[in-house]
């Protein structure tokens, strides 16, 4: 059974008998039926009866109903109520807008609006640059999605994916002080998101594609930064693929591996896959095989898109082909942005000597990490139960605070190459072990190491002959 998790956390409201013993019964119950207690309180005492509080992790839902079952079925023990702490804490959303100036007297209103905010206005027409100086557009970046690819969940639409783009837009701020608002389009027509994100472009300093299903995301992304004056990045392509490199970069160091003659298999060729395989061509990779669902990527049908014929063109160079399984033995490196419980303890056993493991598919990854473990050198997950957190958050917040105070407007795979640097370097080498080859996503020095690489190659590019 997986650990207990704080994404399933319930409080349970128990009416308990007042004898010495009755939460140390209650403590035991829970803990036998595999829940992690957090927190035991007491929120109401009478002279026959506790109300008591019992918070604690659980796995999953039926779990959770699980333990729930249990503590009713104690004796002299009844429940009132309970809450997932997790819906709890989006009650409303997760986000606000909060004022930058004070409005507290005539003179404040006058300035921060009428009749003050028309000369404000009359400057941006006469010089449009001013926007970017005397607006939000400085420091906010719009977080487009049409719910068709939420990670773990699928085509979701527009509502469903909101939770997930406030929370983006949480990290944003959290993590690099930029100021992101949720996008959320009720459609999938290509042209129609190119339309919308074009009209809606003058508010944001940057676009952060977000949740878009393949090959749809490559051609929306390709339109956007071709028509618009602000950089527009697609994250679950450049944001995993920056993190991946940055991870991998430290694993080589633990095993003592060169990239160069390293063979890689890639689990899942979209949007994540074949932008990992970019940056490590990039990194000095060679061999790598790309899989998809049928197994090693090797010829491109006629009508493939335009994805399909690079990877056949850019790995598998032996034209290798079988089963994801067959193509992983003797490999050194399997990295997987695919699905749950595709690999078990024996491919991994047959990989290399010291392999290395990232297994990222959320929130089930490609094989059991524990099982992963005995036979890899170096194991990592997209969980935060896990050593070896590849969590995205270690790059887009910092990559757009670059971009934004650089007023950079392209974004290259240099830049992605030196953020993914950037983050294997804030662990030093005396940190570097097995189980921690990849900052803390709480780590302050990630998002401006990050930033700074990414003005660097942004200041690089303005100016070629410093």
């Amino acid at each position: 059974m997986p650990a207990p998790s704080p994404g399933y956390s319930i409080t349970v409201r128990v009416e308990a008998p007042t004898d010495p013993a009755a939460t140390a019964r209650l403590s035991s119950v829970v803990a036998e039926a595999g829940g992690a207690i957090t927190a035991l309180d007491v929120a109401e005492s009478h002279p026959d009866m506790l109300v008591v509080d019992v918070s604690c992790n659980t796995t999953d839902v039926e779990h959770s109903e699980s333990i729930t079952k249990a503590i009713g079925a104690l004796e002299g023990f009844s429940v009132r109520k309970v809450s997932d702490r997790t819906f709890l804490l989006h009650l409303g959303g997760k986000i606000e807008v909060t004022p930058k100036v004070p409005l507290t007297h005539r003179d404040d209103l006058s300035r921060a609006y009428t009749p003050g905010v028309a000369r404000v206005c009359m400057a941006i027409a006469e010089n449009p640059a001013d926007a970017r100086r005397l607006t939000i557009k400085r420091n906010t970046v719009a977080v487009v999605t049409d719910g068709s690819a939420v990670l773990g969940l699928g085509n979701i639409g527009p509502a469903a994916a909101l939770p997930v783009m406030e929370g983006k837009a949480l990290l944003f701020k959290r993590f690099a002080g930029v100021d992101a608002w949720p996008v959320c389009l009720d459609t999938q027509d290509s042209d129609k998101i190119v339309e919308i994100v074009k009209a809606i472009a003058p508010v944001y300093g940057g676009v952060n594609l977000e949740d878009i299903s393949a090959p749809r995301c490559f051609e929306i992304e390709e339109r956007l930064r071709a028509e618009l004056d602000i950089p527009v990045f697609h994250d679950d392509q450049h944001g995993t693929a920056i993190v991946v490199l940055g991870a991998l970069i430290n694993a080589l160091r633990v095993v003592r591996k060169d990239i160069a003659n390293v063979r890689f298999v890639i689990s899942g060729v979209g949007a994540a896959g074949s932008a990992i395989i970019r940056l490590l061509k990039r990194q000095g990779a060679t061999m790598i095989i790309g899989c998809d669902s049928k197994g090693a990527v090797y010829d491109a049908p006629d009508g493939s898109s335009d994805m399909r014929r690079w990877l056949v063109e850019n790995t598998n160079p032996e034209k290798l082909t079988g089963s994801l399984k067959e193509v992983l033995v003797g490999a050194d490196v399997f990295i997987g942005v695919s699905a749950p419980n595709i690999l078990d303890e024996r491919d991994i056993a047959n990989m290399a000597k010291d392999a290395i493991v990232f297994a990222l598919a959320n929130p089930v990854p490609e094989i059991d990490p524990m099982e992963a473990q005995r036979h890899a050198a170096v194991v990592a997950t997209g969980r935060s139960d896990f050593p070896n957190q590849i969590n995205n958050v270690l790059a887009f917040p910092g990559f757009f605070r670059g971009l934004l105070d650089g007023g950079l407007h392209d974004i290259t795979d240099e830049m992605l190459y030196a953020a993914a640097n950037a983050i294997a370097n804030r662990v030093a080498p005396d940190e570097l072990n097995p189980s921690y080859i990849i900052p803390s996503v709480f780590d302050a020095s990630v998002a401006p190491a990050v930033a700074a690489a990414v003005r660097e190659i942004g200041a690089k590019r303005n100016n070629p002959s410093d």
